[in-house]
């Protein structure tokens, strides 16, 4: 397609978005009476209008039925999560017995790798991508410590090149051949937190396998942003927030996913709960723990009704949209059309004032543009704040700009432009 720097142009792209009817099932952030142009998916996604009536419908049954809502009502909490299973597997790519809402991100991150991550003998190290999200950084570390082993020499991190932002899948590759002999566990993000690269996901599995490694990873970028194939793939593990592009509302309610392969291995270390026991049994309270079957089988905890109603809310939206492939459609046309407009206002201003490190092929990025600002980096942001461009921050000179397919615009995506172009006028005279 031939992008154009036109207000024009990009109310003919949305007039022609077959998605452009689900803008209006969000509620967009104002302040004196104007909407921000909000580019923050990535961080925290908007609040689906319906997520209040299905949050009061809970409300109303804790209301009226008191404890006996677990078993009473139209939607009895005690199952309530297999409605979410539903919903949540043709996100990450799985069957809804290979997933399962619960707790939250790095808890369940923690939860899998007392199962995944079984160091033994020489074979005890982790590979991560350098610059992780510090979660995955502080987990890998105190999983480390608490096996006896010094994250110094246990964690292989594969940074990018010298001079480049994002890694090269062959060398992700290669360093875990490198690494046969001693790696148990790779442990990537889906998509990275800093740059929007999505990794080759099934390469690093294949990878992984081949030297004898657990392959796990952290969706919390790559849910419902990316289509994802876990159990294609063959992946081993992955865990994922709800709240970013899933729109599950701040703090909201994790997923996990465990391949099938792995429902029959009794060898499996857990830390077990009530709720993760054998459902047909579970009010026998018996002594001895049985795993229900699954991925519901890691459950600890009782169903946490609120924050799983707020993620229905959104996963039924998704499920309308059509799931992954129609956003994704949007999505890498979305991002193609912002990386051209940040290279117009660097040719209106005369110099590369800003510099993308996403990734410029489409499939190699999630819904997300991370630029470096060559000066005034962090008062150019607060402006577009000012101007109610509501992007995201990250040290020391990176603006995060996320349009989303389910609520974003190109006409979004014009305006952050023209006003990009105008504040960087405005601190650079």
């Amino acid at each position: 397609m031939i992008f154009k720097n036109k207000l024009t142009f990009a109310a003919a792209l949305d007039e022609q978005d077959p998605l452009q009817q689900f803008r209006s099932s969000f509620f967009f952030p104002v302040l004196d009476g104007k909407e921000f142009i909000y580019l923050c998916g990535n961080s925290l996604g908007l609040q689906p209008k319906s997520a209040r009536e299905v949050m009061e419908l809970q409300m109303n049954n804790w209301q009226n039925l008191a404890v006996e809502g677990w078993f009473e009502g139209e939607e009895p909490w005690m199952f309530y999560h297999k409605e979410l299973k539903k919903l949540m597997a043709p996100i990450v790519g799985a069957s809804a017995s290979e997933v399962c809402p619960m707790n939250t991100l790095t808890v369940n991150l923690h939860l899998l790798m007392v199962s995944f991550y079984r160091p033994e003998g020489k074979r005890f190290k982790i590979v991560m991508e350098a610059g992780a999200f510090p979660s995955d950084q502080y987990a890998i570390e105190s999983q480390l410590r608490f096996h006896g082993y010094d994250p110094l020499e246990a964690i292989i991190e594969i940074a990018p090149r010298e001079g480049e932002y994002t890694l090269r899948t062959g060398d992700i590759e290669k360093v875990i051949a490198d690494h046969a002999e001693d790696v148990a566990l790779v442990l990537f993000a889906g998509v990275n937190y800093f740059t929007g690269q999505w990794f080759d996901m099934q390469a690093i599995t294949v990878a992984g396998h081949a030297a004898g490694a657990v392959v796990g990873f952290d969706l919390a970028h790559a849910a419902g942003n990316v289509p994802l194939s876990l159990h294609d793939w063959g992946v081993d593990f992955a865990c994922w927030c709800s709240y970013k592009y899933q729109n599950g509302g701040p703090g909201g309610i994790s997923g996990i996913f465990v391949h099938e392969k792995h429902f029959s291995d009794t060898t499996l270390n857990r830390f077990a709960g009530w709720w993760g026991y054998k459902e047909e049994q579970r009010f026998k309270m018996e002594k001895g723990f049985v795993p229900e079957s699954g991925a519901d089988g890691w459950q600890i905890s009782c169903t946490q009704v609120m924050p799983m109603a707020l993620y229905y809310a959104s996963l039924k939206i998704f499920e309308e949209a059509g799931f992954i492939p129609a956003l994704r459609t949007k999505s890498e046309t979305l991002t193609s059309y912002l990386i051209f407009i940040v290279n117009e206002v660097n040719k209106e201003l005369g110099e590369e004032l800003f510099r993308v490190i996403t990734p410029e092929k489409a499939a190699d990025r999630g819904a997300q543009v991370s630029i470096i600002a060559n000066a005034h980096a962090k008062l150019i942001f607060e402006k577009l704040v000012e101007n109610q461009v509501l992007g995201d921050w990250r040290e020391p000179n990176v603006i995060r700009l996320s349009p989303v397919p389910l609520y974003n615009s190109f006409t979004d995506v014009f305006r952050t432009g023209a006003l990009l172009l105008q504040v960087s006028r405005e601190v650079t005279g």
